[in-house]
């Protein structure tokens, strides 16, 4: 038997349908089809992304077709191989200061050809598949190398609103700051002063009209009303000017020092590839938010994204453009406009190459002033006030302030180098922070280890456990996670040599009565709480098994000597194991809960109803503990409906007793897959006995009729469809017991005060995978449940 009831052949009588009716009809030739909401996401990303890399451009020194080509090539290249489907790929502000400086350094066609180079490192680093190894980064020294680009961009772009012209790195341009101040353009300045109260007050327009209005970009507002007012106005500014594309320059040999172009090659491949990676991670929880769009795009392929970054750098680079990563502010901008595919963001691309083609008129006329204006916003909003409280909060603010410091005053490959040796500092620190002290209360001395202990804290747990007198009651209280090979031999060697001179010693951890030893190799222990009792290889069988039985388990094939029944008593014996195994292990570790949890009663805040199959393990699919779940469990995970003479109430009762006295937040129905009560409905006799089992399972009988309906549209499973019948039947019935759920009274009331949710779950046995039930475009589906994605 597979699951709860036995199970017979299906009816071959009855027809299987050989594709599920959600399936597209096989006739035809697949079209290719945009959705609507990717062409409305384009269209707000490319009025996003085309001022803001007109000012990159601007900000780096470069020529300002290179910010478009990268726009273009980004949308494009990166948009169609990348790993993240929704993530925006472009010039990004957090290049700008590397670039600037490469620029000044090797001059335009060499950075071209150093963007080539560092696309081709980024693909060497996607096949060799370490994307995940740059999330190892500290987030500190990420958010501290963004601040510092953000402070060297803020500082630069000042000049050019004062209508001057920027140096070549901060402290030059803060000497030469009293100079600009006193020699400032008005005109500039008035221009710029637009730009940025339109940026800061267009997001707060209050009212109805606030909310429609809003939905156009405040970048292009504030670049487009800027540029407005100084045409009005007839004031003579320095202008965006756009060469002739037969003058755009393409990239060249790279010429310079070798060692200094590895080093810029470098440089450009880790910021690209740090920030896209992080820029994927951030989209995958932005797209996590939206409900049902996570089972249409899926989990971003990091591996993928480096080699969409690359191979788009090389394009770039190639074509005379900017050096390419993927940019935040643009990619949830996608997603919160609505994108559901790849196909917003290469639209985006087309239209950037659409307006760099027909639209050159209508940029020159952009003052450059409005677009520092706009760079200078960016670089701000760079150094961001959550990510200095996060840094604090977990006590990485010195990691967070070397790496800014180090950017600003250094560069960026220097500046993270520096907070890469700080963090390690720090780690090594935290690691060696241990308090050890020696107090002596009422003739028991204690020494109590705060911290980890390793072998640079073993000189300071030796000296405070010497000055325990000979002879004495003394007790070792270990207050940390973790304890090296060194510092176990020092305190075994001591309590050894303690003991023997006529003293006592107890060793305990952070709990009192919680011992703190290394595991025996007697033992061989190595069993989960979870672990099926039959894998069990820490219990021996008392007598010797016979030859080919295998270890941990005895014959069965033997007569019972205990006369408990059973064959050899051998199911006996595993349930006073685990019971033996419980109070052994589990039960000082659960002991204090569980006392609280007597005292002040039950409080749970799920109803979990869900089949009475053996192999669901409610506690581990769900990490709940004790008071967590208010469990029912029965033959289908049924729910009968009120009035339905069934002779078993107690269904119903439980649903009562959970809202109405527990108060339950939540009711959960969980199936699962191979479930022998949905396989006997599927193969039942309407003329069969009627046998308590039979009765039963006629509350099951909506799903069936559920299922065949082909007005009703089939649930789904993730981004497949069900493999059978069965498993049809499985997830129909989820859904039609949270319908008999709704027509309980109890439930009913809460639903219409608020104060109850219903949840569908499924779980995989063979999978050991959870999905949740979720609308899709009006379609039921059951998706993965990933990292706090919502409550089960």
């Amino acid at each position: 038997m597979s699951a709860c009831v036995p199970t017979r052949a299906a009816d071959p009588n009855r027809t299987e349908r050989t594709h599920p009716p959600h399936s597209p009809p096989p006739s035809g030739p697949r079209r290719f089809r945009i959705a609507g909401a990717d062409v409305s996401a384009s269209i707000a990303v490319f009025l996003i992304a085309l001022p803001l890399s007109l000012g990159i451009a601007l900000a780096t020194g470069a020529p300002l077709q290179a910010g478009l080509v990268a726009a273009a090539v980004g949308g494009l290249v990166a948009g169609r191989i990348g790993g993240s489907a929704l993530q925006v790929s472009g010039p990004a502000a957090g290049l700008t200061v590397v670039t600037a400086d490469l620029i000044q350094r090797y001059g335009w066609r060499t950075t071209c050809a150093i963007t080539v180079l560092a696309g081709l490192a980024q693909l060497g680093l996607g096949c060799l598949r370490v994307a995940r190894g740059a999330l190892a980064v500290s987030p500190a020294i990420v958010h501290g190398m963004l601040a510092g680009i953000g402070v060297t961009i803020a500082v630069a772009q000042l000049h050019i609103v004062l209508g001057g012209t920027p140096q070549s790195s901060v402290p030059d341009n803060l000497r030469a700051l009293p100079a600009q101040l006193a020699h400032m353009r008005p005109a500039s300045v008035s221009v710029s002063l637009l730009t940025m109260a339109l940026l800061l007050l267009w997001p707060r327009l209050p009212g109805a009209a606030g909310r429609l209005l809003r939905k156009v970009p405040a970048a292009l507002v504030a670049v487009a009303g800027a540029t407005a007012a100084a045409s009005l106005a007839g004031l003579r500014l320095p202008k965006v000017d756009l060469p002739s594309w037969s003058n755009h320059a393409l990239a060249g040999l790279p010429e310079g020092p070798g060692l200094g172009l590895v080093a810029a090659v470098l440089t450009i491949t880790l910021v690209c590839s740090v920030q896209s990676l992080l820029g994927a991670v951030a989209v995958d929880k932005l797209v996590a938010g939206r409900p049902g769009l996570s089972a249409r795009v899926g989990r971003s392929d990091l591996d993928r994204e480096l080699l969409g970054q690359g191979a788009a750098n090389i394009v770039s680079g190639s074509l005379g453009g900017l050096p390419i990563a993927g940019v935040a502010v643009r990619s949830s901008a996608n997603v919160n406009a609505g994108a559901v595919s790849r196909n917003s963001t290469m639209l985006h691309g087309v239209l950037v190459v659409i307006a760099a083609l027909l639209m050159v008129p209508i940029l020159e006329l952009i003052p450059l002033a409005s677009l520092a204006a706009l760079v200078m916003a960016v670089g701000i909003q760079m150094v961001s006030l959550h990510h200095i409280r996060t840094v604090t909060r977990h006590r990485e603010v010195w990691v967070y302030a070397v790496t800014t410091l180090g950017v600003v005053f250094l560069g960026v490959l220097q500046g993270v180098a520096l907070g890469i040796a700080m963090a390690v500092g720090v780690a090594l620190h935290r690691l060696t922070r241990t308090r050890i002290t020696h107090e002596e209360r009422e003739g028991v001395h204690h020494v109590h280890a705060r911290g980890q202990l390793t072998f640079l804290a073993v000189p300071r747990l030796s000296r405070a456990l010497h000055l325990v007198p000979h002879g004495a009651d003394t007790v070792v209280e270990l207050d940390g996670s973790f304890m090296d090979h060194a510092a176990y031999e020092t305190l075994q060697d001591w309590q050894k040599t303690h003991t023997a001179q006529g003293g006592t010693v107890e060793i305990t951890g952070r709990h009192p009565g919680t011992r703190i030893s290394e595991p025996q190799a007697s033992t061989g222990c190595r069993c989960r709480p979870w672990t099926p009792w039959r894998n069990h290889q820490c219990e021996r069988p008392r007598s010797t098994p016979a030859s080919g039985t295998a270890p941990g388990r005895t014959d069965r094939s033997e007569p019972d000597p205990t006369g408990t029944g059973g064959t050899n008593g051998t199911s006996g014996r595993e349930l006073a194991r685990g019971i033996s195994a419980f109070q052994r292990n589990t039960a000082p570790l659960v002991r204090s809960e569980l006392a609280r949890l007597a005292r002040e009663g039950q409080q749970p805040s799920q109803l979990f109803l869900t089949c009475a199959d053996s192999r669901l393990v409610t506690s581990m699919i769900t990490s709940s503990g004790p008071g967590d779940l208010f469990v029912v469990r029965n033959v289908g995970n049924l729910v009968p409906l009120p009035g339905e003479e069934s002779g078993d109430d107690s269904v119903a009762a439980a649903i009562e007793y959970a809202v109405d006295v527990l108060r339950v937040r939540s009711i959960t129905v969980c199936g699962h897959s191979g479930c022998g009560a949905m396989q006997a409905l599927l193969s039942s006799d309407p003329g069969g006995a009627r046998t308590p089992l039979r009765r039963w399972l006629r509350h099951g009988l909506p799903s069936l009729e559920h299922m065949g309906d082909g007005n009703r549209p089939p649930a789904r499973l993730g981004g497949r469809p069900p493999a059978d019948s069965v498993e049809q039947l499985c997830l129909t019935n989820v859904v039609q017991q949270l319908e008999h759920l709704r027509a309980h009274d109890s439930v009913a009331r809460a639903l219409r005060e608020g104060e109850l949710e219903l949840h569908g779950m499924y779980f995989h046995v063979g999978e050991a995978q959870a999905y949740l039930l979720t609308e899709v475009d009006g379609d039921l589906v059951f998706d993965h449940v990933r990292e706090a994605e919502q409550p089960v």
